[in-house]
């Protein structure tokens, strides 16, 4: 019996879109074994326990691609990450499967392998990448994977702004447009690398220049009942950083780890709006997935 726990991850962070992803203390856990025969899927919507279920979907690419034939599978599900929330739900299901069916087999794919593999079902590698490595992940796919972790300096944690209301990837992708301004393209790729290096020298007020996003997130967000209060909200209070986590709904807010204040100030501003959102506090986790035979 193999135990897999796969952190939450939240892509794009910004100006970074399809490019940059970080893993997040929240997570699925997934327990495989192999039986006699059939599938057993428990601890899921009973329409999706069956052969759709995308962890067992993730299961049968990899038992494919090693060529490995289990006799029968059972998968039990505990999930704390909310699904179609933009905090990589589908990705914790996709790195989970092929980890657990990897070890059933005898582990013949190392984590490079296993990137490729997930990315190659999740169609890009910005959750999958930090769901799998920790910390902060830019990646590139053009015919395979090509990443780098980003070493973050110490002090900085997030508040997870997340409704009571879902939003699909396929939905919030619908409305991007096909072609931007050159100027716009501009705007990111100096946004992104102030970002990423003002993480790594712990330059965090930089974060609200180096934040910015002309590519996706004004669209997507006009699809969030109340995005644009509390994106003003949280620059009046001076957060460090605010934007979207993936695709949306959650927002995710950057502030210092000793800041205790800045919770306070936003839940007075989501108790005026008519969902309701929840705050979850997290940090940022540097391990990843991983696994052990119970």
């Amino acid at each position: 019996m193999i135990e897999v726990i796969v952190p939450a991850t939240s892509a794009n962070i910004g100006p970074g879109f399809d490019t940059l992803g970080i893993a997040l203390n929240i997570y699925n856990k997934f327990t495989v074994e192999e039986i006699e025969a059939g599938l057993i899927i428990e601890g899921c919507e009973e329409k999706y326990a069956d052969e759709s279920n995308l962890v067992y979907q993730s299961m049968v690419k990899c038992f494919e691609k090693v060529g490995y034939e289990p006799k029968g599978i059972k998968i039990s599900i505990e999930t704390d990450i909310p699904v179609s929330r933009g905090l990589g739900s589908s990705a914790t299901c996709i790195v989970g499967g092929i980890i657990a069916a990897n070890e059933l087999a005898g582990s013949p794919l190392n984590k490079k392998k296993i990137l490729e593999l997930a990315t190659e079902m999740e169609g890009h590698p910005d959750n999958v990448a930090p769901a799998l490595f920790g910390g902060m992940i830019t990646s590139v796919y053009d015919e395979k994977v090509y990443y780098s972790k980003v070493n973050i300096a110490k002090g900085l944690k997030f508040l997870a702004l997340i409704p009571n209301f879902k939003l699909s990837t396929k939905k919030s992708r619908s409305v991007l447009p096909k072609v931007v301004p050159h100027s716009d393209a501009i705007f990111n790729v100096g946004r992104v690398a102030l970002m990423i290096s003002a993480l790594q020298n712990g330059e965090f007020d930089l974060l609200k220049i180096g934040g910015q996003d002309k590519l996706h997130q004004q669209y997507r967000g006009a699809l969030i009942d109340g995005y644009d209060i509390i994106l003003e909200h949280c620059k009046n209070i001076g957060v460090k950083g605010v934007f979207l986590s993936g695709a949306g709904p959650t927002i995710l807010v950057a502030v210092e780890e000793d800041d205790n204040e800045t919770y306070k100030e936003i839940n007075k501003i989501l108790d005026t709006l008519e969902n309701k959102w929840e705050i979850k506090e997290l940090s940022i986790d540097y391990k990843g997935a991983f696994f052990k035979k119970v």
